[in-house]
């Protein structure tokens, strides 16, 4: 995904660095594995309507933008950042376990939004210990994050097998025991010491600008965030309408898989298109292809059309956020590097909760043709991106460049 430097000499990385940080990403995305695409079949078991179901799933994404920036920049300044982790897992699994006595709108509305602020700053506490392990020994980001990915499809299919079978009253405990892999995984994660505060990483190409203060790496955030958002409808509702269709819990487990398997065959090709592609191009090409994946998915009733269609996720998904991650090395120093994965999670965070909330009331106006709407909306980020990328220093007049670095 990120490019991989050549490893430092003067220091190497902790013994089992890359395994331990695969699991790490792993932990989590068995998570969301199960909640993304089955969370919302278990609110329908409970009658709520798509209004309600729309902002119960949107109202975590507002609240973990406003608490996982924070939590990120206190972790920037900790000795060890792995100790975020621990405290994330255990007040995440206290939430599940009291999902079980909620089954009204505002009870559920309330604990699910409290675990969306207690899991919060899991991930990009995780993501920024990875990429310190790339700034520091040269590794490479690809091969640890792609277990993530693979992780997230076993989640899916087999919490798609469960639904299945035992209806959506499975969700929850697949759910909890993802969290008590997240605890488990706080405890064994690398612990690598405080990010570095002086000198300029090895091997890596000195960053340009002032970091989260450069326009066009904050207009590119909202430019992706905006296209990322577009996700929104189909997070919540496909699994809902598919089942409409008559598949099986199996066959949306699949459909869910194919979209993340394709994710991981972009991490697995990562250092092949990181030599053939920079990232500007990689981000605008996965936001195009969004534009297209939403304008056919209204015109398809077919398994086998929708499962191409979940393919096309590995560019609108993994291609873009491949992209960003490049930029915010190229951009930012080690430094700020929690924080700079803070932002990026708010940005992304606050646009799909609003548009979740929106899409509620979309899909319930206008049906499958609410994703028209949101081919519009990644065209919006599209444009946002274009703009950013005109405004790097290096493309101004007076830059004197004509190509970006990373």
């Amino acid at each position: 995904m990120i490019p991989a430097q050549n490893p430092s000499t003067s220091e190497g990385a902790p013994p089992r660095f890359r395994q331990l940080s695969a699991l790490c990403y792993s932990a989590p995305l068995l998570v969301n594995g199960i909640v993304l695409p089955f969370f919302p079949v278990w609110l329908a078991t409970h009658q709520f309507n798509d209004h309600q179901i729309g902002t119960i799933l949107a109202v975590p994404m507002v609240v973990r933008v406003l608490v996982a920036p924070i939590v990120a920049v206190f972790a920037d300044r900790m000795q060890e950042r792995a100790h975020v982790l621990l405290w994330s897992g255990t007040l995440s699994l206290l939430t599940a376990i009291a999902l079980y006595w909620t089954t009204n709108f505002w009870p559920v509305l309330i604990v699910f939004a409290l675990q969306g602020a207690t899991f919060a700053p899991y991930v990009p506490v995780v993501e920024s210990i990875v990429i310190s392990g790339v700034r520091r020994w040269g590794l490479d980001y690809g091969s640890m994050r792609v277990w993530g990915s693979i992780a997230f499809i076993i989640s899916t299919l087999i919490g798609g097998e469960l639904v299945g079978r035992w209806g959506g009253g499975m969700v929850l405990p697949v759910m909890i025991f993802g969290f008590l892999l997240t605890i488990t995984m706080a405890v064994f994660c690398p612990r690598i010491g405080p990010t570095r505060r002086r000198g300029q990483p090895i091997n890596l190409p000195a960053t340009t600008g002032s970091g989260l203060r450069e326009p066009h790496l904050l207009l590119l955030l909202l430019g992706v965030s905006i296209q990322q958002a577009s996700h929104a409808l189909l997070n919540a509702f496909s699994s809902i309408y598919w089942h409409q269709l008559g598949f099986s819990g199996t066959e949306v487990g699949v459909l869910w898989s194919a979209g993340v398997a394709s994710e991981v065959t972009v991490f697995f090709l990562s250092r092949r298109l990181n030599r053939r592609f920079d990232a500007w191009t990689l981000i605008r090409f996965g936001c195009a292809v969004s534009i297209c994946r939403w304008v056919f998915f209204p015109m398809e009733t077919s398994f086998i059309g929708f499962f191409a269609l979940q393919c096309l996720h590995g560019f609108t998904y993994a291609f873009v956020h491949t992209g960003v991650q490049r930029r915010i090395v190229a951009t930012v120093q080690e430094t700020q590097e929690a924080s700079a994965q803070g932002a990026y999670f708010f940005y992304i965070g606050m646009a799909s909760g609003l548009m979740t909330i929106a899409s509620g009331y979309i899909y319930s106006a206008l049906g499958l043709d609410s994703f028209y709407v949101m081919a519009c909306v990644a065209a919006f980020g599209l444009g946002l991106v274009i703009i950013a990328y005109y405004l790097q220093p290096q493309r101004l007049p007076s830059g004197g460049k004509t190509r970006e670095p990373a």
